[in-house]
């Protein structure tokens, strides 16, 4: 099969979520024999083109002159897949949420592969629905051919939003390279990581408000944030804001270190005692997913897909997000049993190598893809 998806994130080329899971999944597609082309459009004024173990890469040429944005984008993606499709036939075409709303090719089968659209934040980032965002996500559900949920939560909580317009649904989960080992590196039992943009809706300044109840108690731990900064619309910073909004006491022993590669990240995850990932809202929770699989005690939300990827108390601890206190109990049971919180580790390890073992999810998502292939 030749498949086609759809983004301007890559690892390559910028950070992100979905784009550590087009590398695994991209690179897992082409050991198995299969073309994968990953399409976008960059930042620069002309193509660049690249190849990761075998995967495709277009970074298509951004905007210039007068054309507006989204006319120009349409063209040079239209344009770029019917050059790809004409070269080797494509099979199957596949983006996020918005993905498809600008696509012009009616006879190549489409899937949206639902890793949380502008519908699905709305609610945690407490905001309206933007009409045009909106329209988009609407016109690009309608032109799939079926949708690929990474959880349970986030297939049912887009339903509200979102209609699947009757055409096939299905849960498959990320895959993970489970043959990922624990890098060789110092442990370094006072700290604590998280990992994640840094914005509201990740939690950040309730982890921060918890951190410092931690810190009454246990004035030497550290908190070590990873991820790149947010800027709201007005261009503000969003740690910048944070720092305006809390004291400094609040920021003692609290490092933020920008965004790193997943390489020093996995090395950070091994040095690290337990990690924390309060979100409001997510899809599913990839930084989650890596640190379990590298034995980490991980304290995640009860919330979304929370009881799906922990089982509370076996594999990780799960919290009431939007309360800093409970958050704060959750690090310091963490602190004062090293024992159970490493055996929650170990347990999440076992677990997350059953649950997202790569090669099983390659054959899932190929057996939905030939499913969607021979629909009418």
């Amino acid at each position: 099969m030749h498949l086609v998806f759809i983004s301007s994130e890559y690892p390559l080329w910028a950070p992100g979520g979905f784009g550590t899971f087009l590398q695994t999944f991209g690179r897992s597609l082409v050991a198995a024999g299969h073309a994968v082309s990953i399409v976008g459009v960059g930042d620069s004024t002309t193509e660049i083109v690249i190849e990761d173990a075998g995967v495709k890469l277009y970074r298509l040429p951004k905007k210039k002159g007068k054309l507006p944005a989204f006319l120009h984008n349409r063209k040079v993606l239209n344009s770029k897949l019917k050059q790809l499709h004409h070269e080797q036939t494509i099979d199957m075409i596949e983006a996020a949420e918005g993905g498809l709303a600008l696509l012009r090719l009616p006879t190549i089968k489409k899937v949206i592969r639902l890793h949380g659209g502008h519908h699905f934040f709305a609610e945690a980032e407490r905001r309206g629905i933007n009409w045009r965002k909106g329209l988009l996500e609407k016109r690009s559900f309608a032109k799939a051919d079926g949708f690929i949920a990474v959880s349970k939560y986030v297939k049912e909580h887009t339903a509200q939003y979102l209609s699947y317009h009757n055409k096939p649904v299905e849960v498959i989960h990320h895959p993970m390279n489970t043959e990922t080992t624990i890098p060789e590196t110092e442990s370094k039992p006072d700290h604590v990581l998280f990992a994640g943009t840094v914005c509201e809706k990740k939690g950040v300044r309730e982890l921060i408000k918890a951190f410092k109840i931690v810190r009454e108690h246990y004035p030497e731990k550290v908190l070590n944030i990873y991820g790149r900064d947010w800027f709201y619309p007005d261009g503000r910073s969003y740690i910048a804001q944070l720092k305006k909004d809390l004291n400094s006491t609040y920021f003692d022993q609290v490092i933020f270190h920008g965004s790193v590669s997943r390489e020093v990240l996995f090395k950070r995850y091994a040095e690290a005692a337990f990690c924390v990932f309060p979100s409001h809202m997510e899809t599913q929770g990839l930084v989650t997913l890596e640190a379990m699989l590298l034995g980490k005690p991980v304290i995640f939300s009860e919330y979304g897909p929370g009881p799906e990827t922990i089982t509370h108390g076996e594999t990780g601890l799960l919290c009431d997000v939007y309360n800093p206190k409970d958050l704060a109990q959750k690090m310091v049971w963490c602190i004062e049993n090293t024992e159970g919180a490493n055996k929650l580790g170990e347990n999440a390890a076992v677990k997350v190598a059953q649950k997202y073992d790569r090669n099983v999810i390659l054959e899932e998502n190929l057996t939905f893809y030939k499913k969607i292939q021979t629909r009418g």
